[in-house]
């Protein structure tokens, strides 16, 4: 399965309007409105995953299948990357010991982003949105052959 260069710039696009929809979400939340860190953060994921699913299925995988079965498993993934980045957290602060606050930032943000992003861009082409269509005119769901032309030669 080949990745396109359309295909890895699309969704690093939606990733950053997901990941500036989330920021600004919380920041607003948090501090304009004094929210509970929690509640505010849990809002600003589910909104931020909203952002990048639509960035996806109308942007980067325009023409597949986009649904509420497609949404659930994409935020399925998305939860999935987040846990990645906690689990590079929690073995760097409490495994091997590198408590500091820089510590906590390169093993969350920089190692624990960068596979999360991997986990989630693997999840994303091929749990949520599958395979690309077979051919130009043809989608995963016509026949073969029906209602266009093919040239002479097949």
């Amino acid at each position: 399965m080949s990745v396109a260069k359309a295909e890895l710039i699309g969704f690093a696009l939606a990733g950053s309007c997901a990941y500036a929809a989330d920021l600004v979400l919380f920041v607003g939340l948090r501090s304009g409105l004094h929210w509970d860190p929690i509640a505010a953060k849990s809002l600003s994921f589910v909104a931020g995953c909203t952002v990048a699913y639509l960035g996806n299925a109308f942007g980067t995988y325009r023409g597949r299948r986009a649904g509420r079965r497609e949404y659930a498993v994409f935020f399925a993934v998305n939860i999935a990357g987040a846990l990645v980045q906690l689990l590079c957290i929690a073995l760097s602060h409490y495994g091997l010991g590198f408590t500091s606050p820089r510590a906590d930032t390169l093993s969350g943000a920089v190692l624990g982003m960068a596979l999360a992003t991997c986990l989630r861009f693997w999840g994303t082409r091929t749990l949520v949105f599958g395979p690309a269509p077979r051919g130009p005119h043809q989608d995963r769901h016509s026949q073969a052959g029906e209602g266009r032309r093919t040239s002479w030669t097949g």
